[in-house]
């Protein structure tokens, strides 16, 4: 069965102000966001990978972009958040796991080697950056065994933030289900992966890639940071 990569894309990007998708905001190197995210995958996994774009802002600029993929339109994308688009997702997924990518992550194509074995193994993981955390960042702490046990912005002690590579494997998928679908509209993804943690003990691992690039584009400084980093 086909590797499953989902790129969540829907949102409309007003922190970094451009009047087009964010996904589709040029790199330095001529490809946009979501190019580069789909060259790695197809570096990495070949033609095992079976890519599903959730679509809202402006969709058709991303359709037409890359009409070779699968699509899923969040048609609340402007009232919902990546809970949602997610949720939408992983509904339409095969049996096996889901890999999904936020839409604005510029990254090594080695954090895909690292976590293939993972993936194959059907084990849920999480990518983390030990190097930094900031206010505006994801960040988690973890339990007695090494797993997850808060993600959020909120997290008081954090030992790192996620950089938007995640993984959900075919064990723990109905349990990320029933819990997006408990998600308030505006909630991130990670919120449903906390209580599927907390109510269904989900086991979820951090793999920490800090020695490889990774940074969500947020802001103008991201943008810069990303054209470095793929120098």
């Amino acid at each position: 069965m086909a590797l499953q990569v989902v790129i969540l894309a829907a949102g409309i990007g007003t922190r970094l102000g451009k009047p087009w998708p964010k996904p589709l905001t040029p790199l330095a190197d001529g490809r946009s966001i979501i190019q580069q995210q789909l060259d790695n995958v197809e570096k990495v996994f070949r033609n095992e990978a079976r890519v599903t774009i959730v679509v809202g802002f402006k969709m058709e600029m991303i359709m037409e972009a890359h009409p070779n993929a699968c699509f899923i339109y969040n048609e609340v994308y402007d009232q919902t958040n990546t809970s949602k688009s997610l949720l939408k997702a992983l509904r339409a997924s095969h049996e096996s796991g889901v890999l999904w990518l936020n839409g604005d992550v510029v990254f090594d194509s080695r954090v895909l080697d690292r976590v293939q074995s993972l993936m194959r193994e059907e084990k849920s993981f999480i990518c983390v950056n030990t190097s930094a955390t900031s206010e505006e960042e994801i960040k988690y702490t973890v339990d007695a065994d090494g797993n997850i046990n808060s993600l959020s912005k909120q997290v008081k002690n954090a030992l790192g933030e996620a950089v938007g590579i995640n993984f959900i494997s075919k064990y723990d998928k109905t349990a990320a289900i029933t819990y997006l679908e408990e998600c308030a509209d505006n909630d991130y993804f990670e919120r449903g992966l906390e209580l599927a943690i907390e109510k269904a003990g989900m086991k979820l691992e951090p793999v920490d890639i800090s020695d490889l690039f990774a940074i969500e584009v947020d802001f103008q400084a991201d943008l810069k940071r990303a054209n470095e980093g793929l120098a």
